[in-house]
């Protein structure tokens, strides 16, 4: 497959992608959740396909959203804003419920969407130097479409100081919430890497595939997975077209 905002390289039983988009810090446009989604569902189907890593080009893992989709979504209806927040959760529900391992290697910033990303894979390593933040709020609007997978992995606690605030945090304090698994510099981190890849190469892939669906089912408790999703992308299409979002994604991208 080709593809237009990423780059796939596969080698080994091992599939790599990397955001594409450098020139403006992998920030996600329409095309760029269009193809991740389409790329982990290529990926997870194949059966030499052992194991999916995800990665960035450039100076940073991912930026959030791209100023530009920003202004396409500013001008949207409530019917087109919840169709693209169903899009941007099925990306996150891809990664999520994939039967492969996916691991996920960040530096620079991780912004916004981007720990959807993060949230949802199986492993995250952090080079020490990266700077994550929710900064949804500052938007006047929230980390919806995000919020059960970053909650699924750090708990409620830790999820209301980041989300409420939108401060910017560094990849130890990301480590101690339980968001990243590992943070080091980029030699200490290609070890890990490597490390976890001989790991998941070992194993049975059916039994990674059904050791996934057994941690998800034992975690889901009583919320259906379909009416969680649903209620976060009609809460971000709603929020969206309020007038303060409006106000505050105009003063951001002036």
């Amino acid at each position: 497959m080709d593809f237009t905002t990423l780059q796939i390289g596969i080698e080994k039983n091992v599939a790599r992608i990397a955001l594409n988009r450098p020139e403006v810090r992998n920030a996600m446009n329409a095309l760029m959740i269009k193809e991740l989604t389409e790329a982990i569902d290529w990926l997870d189907t194949r059966d030499d396909i052992r194991v999916i890593e995800i990665c960035g080009n450039g100076k940073c893992f991912c930026a959030g959203a791209d100023l530009n989709y920003m202004k396409d979504i500013a001008t949207y209806g409530y019917n087109q804003n919840l169709e693209d927040a169903k899009r941007l959760s099925r990306l996150f529900q891809k990664i999520y419920f994939c039967n492969k391992p996916v691991i996920t290697l960040v530096h620079g910033a991780v912004i916004g969407g981007g720990n959807g990303i993060t949230a949802a894979s199986d492993v995250v390593l952090a080079e020490k130097n990266t700077v994550f933040a929710f900064n949804e709020v500052k938007l006047g609007i929230t980390p919806a479409t995000i919020s059960p997978f970053v909650i699924a992995r750090c708990g409620e606690m830790p999820a209301r100081e980041l989300m409420l605030s939108g401060r910017k945090f560094t990849a130890q304090e990301a480590k101690e919430y339980r968001l990243v698994n590992h943070v080091g510099d980029i030699d200490e981190l290609n070890k890990k890497l490597d490390s976890f890849i001989d790991d998941f190469l070992k194993a049975s892939p059916n039994a990674i595939r059904d050791c996934k669906h057994l941690i998800r089912g034992v975690c889901r408790r009583n919320n259906p997975y379909d009416e969680i999703f649903q209620t976060t992308s009609m809460m971000i299409a709603q929020e969206r077209m309020s007038d303060d979002a409006q106000e505050r994604m105009k003063e951001f991208l002036k």
